[in-house]
């Protein structure tokens, strides 16, 4: 199995959405020893967002690129094999603006390519990238999970939109929200997240048949 995770953060340490993530990764690894683990660190190495030589690149034949065409292809075309390479796929966000960070809607933007993860048929879109397991991991300030704020939570709403469009609908959401609500709730939040972590690893563990520690 590989594991792709993809982090976007840009609170460094302080990260919650990033050490849950983290979390789940090891503890995945952990489950199946003999899986690889590919980390995206999108504030480390950010994306770049797309332009004109991008736009015009991905649609120009490789031979006739010019040198920055090929350069910015290029970089998309390393997300898109990664991405492939990839039985689970682990996103993490904070909750910016009511929706997912820039850096990681960069890496959208680099995957989403039709011919590549979709394509237009008689019968209209289908995704081209089937298969994988998603978990998105997403820390909030505020509680957008239900009550009057859902309506505010642009960010799981449109990943699963555009990674079903892509053919990716085996996605599960693991919340680490409140977390602007003080101490105790901060410590509610990553318990829960840690709980619901624990509970993904295990199911992994007895598939597996090896026994994990939550």
């Amino acid at each position: 199995m590989s594991i792709l995770l993809v982090t976007s953060s840009p609170r460094g340490a302080a990260s919650h959405s990033t050490r849950i993530a983290n979390d789940l990764a090891e503890k995945l690894l952990a489950a199946d020893p003999s899986a690889k683990l590919v980390v995206r660190d999108l504030v480390a190495n950010p994306l770049p967002h797309i332009d004109p030589d991008y736009a015009t690149g991905i649609y120009t034949p490789a031979e006739a690129r010019s040198p920055r065409q090929a350069e910015v292809v290029g970089v998309s075309d390393a997300a898109l094999d990664e991405l492939f390479a990839a039985d689970t796929v682990i996103l993490a966000t904070g909750f910016i603006n009511f929706n997912i960070s820039s850096t990681l809607k960069s890496w959208v933007d680099h995957i989403a390519r039709s011919g590549k993860t979709f394509a237009y048929g008689e019968n209209g879109p289908k995704g081209l990238v089937t298969g994988k397991k998603v978990y998105i991991v997403l820390a909030s300030g505020g509680i957008y999970s239900e009550g009057a704020a859902m309506q505010m939570d642009h960010a799981i709403p449109y990943l699963r939109s555009v990674l079903g469009f892509l053919g990716m609908t085996d996605v599960e959401v693991i919340r680490i929200e409140g977390v602007g609500m003080g101490a105790d709730a901060v410590t509610a939040a990553l318990a829960k997240a840690t709980a619901k972590i624990g509970a993904i690893a295990a199911a992994a563990g007895k598939a597996d048949g090896i026994a994990i520690a939550a």
